[in-house]
């Protein structure tokens, strides 16, 4: 894959992980702080089961965005146009959702917004299929895990509610994604879209069977059923380890876990990228993540399980943003990448829909140990998906 890399601007991998940033900040903390609180105001003691209507909502319009987004992006040959669009877009309808008057109102706009974002996203990732080449994927994928850690970072900076309520922090919200994104699409020089690849015309070595690809899609969708069941479920688990354990404590896991995450997917993408071993250091993560779960089932004491939990938070990051990076690498077509990654985004959606009958059908009658143990074989199994594929798929 030479193309790309002649392509490559020295600016394009900073200014693009800055970007990538900023569409994270667009909504991590929209909907752990902002989205809630204002479904609390409109919908009062009904807060809970609104906010249910929004979310699952919300996830089916995000799911059909992005693989509408994707194949838009195709079609057009243009990603910067749509990623301008959904930017605009985005930033404009987080400024309404502070202004809903009602709770009906309010789930429309979310449907609305989560359309917008992802607009924004799918042609973002996109893009960057088009111009890094294979031997640097690695490398993105690492500056890509710098993202989940500034998300939850960026919800410590929003101002609180009552120095100017809910408009000031949707109005903060927007302004770090505008900063971080408009860089890329004003600084970066446009580049030609990429030529089609013609199936006749690839080297054998680039053919991706049909098996490779569902594969790959089914090692995510299995690892993040394993993130997003844990997420969910993380507060009463801890608050069954210990009580006493306040919030802060609690967000302090988990940002330990995301920072570092950096470090060991950085080392990884390197390291797959010299030794052109993608799918090996995706394993590796994934068999540290089963390992994890299975030291949190059988922990003894408060100590060792959330030791166990800032290991697996580190691993299951790590895995996230080097599968992203690879999806790339095996999406070789840009007349349809983008169109491959709006499918590839659906495993970000599902797990919201799939994970709680997990959870329920475990939790209540086994205990969290038992949730962790099903975990740990879906991380497992994601491993095994991975480290059969030969390394030039």
């Amino acid at each position: 894959m030479t193309g790309p890399s002649a392509r490559l601007s020295p600016a394009f991998l900073p200014l693009y992980a800055l970007a990538y940033a900023g569409g994270v900040i667009a909504y991590t903390p929209f909907l752990m702080l902002v989205l809630p609180a204002r479904v609390t105001e409109l919908a009062g003691s009904d807060d809970v089961r609104w906010l249910g209507y929004i979310v699952f909502a919300g996830a089916l319009a995000a799911s059909l965005a992005g693989v509408a987004s994707g194949w838009l992006s195709d079609a057009t040959r243009r990603r910067r146009v749509w990623i301008a669009l959904g930017l605009a877009a985005t930033v404009l309808l987080q400024l309404a959702i502070a202004r809903a008057a009602t709770a009906q109102a309010l789930l429309w706009l979310v449907v609305a917004w989560q359309m917008a974002l992802n607009l924004m996203l799918t042609p973002l990732i996109a893009w960057a299929g088009d111009v890094v080449p294979d031997d640097r994927k690695g490398l993105l994928g690492g500056l890509l895990s710098l993202a989940p850690p500034l998300g939850a970072l960026s919800a410590m900076l929003l101002p609180e509610t009552l120095s100017g309520g809910l408009t000031a922090r949707t109005a903060t919200i927007a302004a770090m994604t505008l900063a971080l994104v408009l860089p890329l699409l004003l600084f970066v020089r446009s580049t030609p879209f990429p030529e089609r690849v013609r199936q006749t015309s690839r080297p054998a070595a680039t053919v991706r069977p049909a098996s490779v690809l569902q594969r790959v899609w089914l090692a995510r969708l299995l690892m993040q059923l394993s993130g997003a069941a844990l997420a969910a479920y993380l507060y009463f688990w801890l608050r069954s380890l210990d009580p006493a354990m306040d919030d802060s404590a609690k967000m302090l896991l988990y940002a330990a876990g995301l920072a570092l995450s950096v470090g060991a997917a950085l080392l990884l993408g390197r390291w797959s990228d010299r030794h052109g071993r993608p799918f090996h250091a995706l394993a590796l993560t994934a068999l540290v993540a089963a390992a994890s779960l299975l030291a949190m089932a059988l922990a003894g004491t408060t100590g060792t399980a959330q030791l166990a939990y800032i290991l697996f938070a580190t691993a299951n990051a790590a895995f996230l943003a080097l599968h992203a990076s690879q999806t790339l690498r095996i999406l070789p077509d840009p007349g349809s990448r983008g169109l491959g990654i709006g499918l590839f985004n659906l495993t970000n959606t599902a797990p919201s829909l799939i994970m709680p009958w997990i959870a329920i059908s475990m939790v209540p009658d086994f205990g969290y140990a038992s949730l962790f143990l099903v975990l740990a074989l879906l991380a497992l199994a994601a491993a095994l998906l991975l480290i059969s594929l030969p390394h030039d798929a």
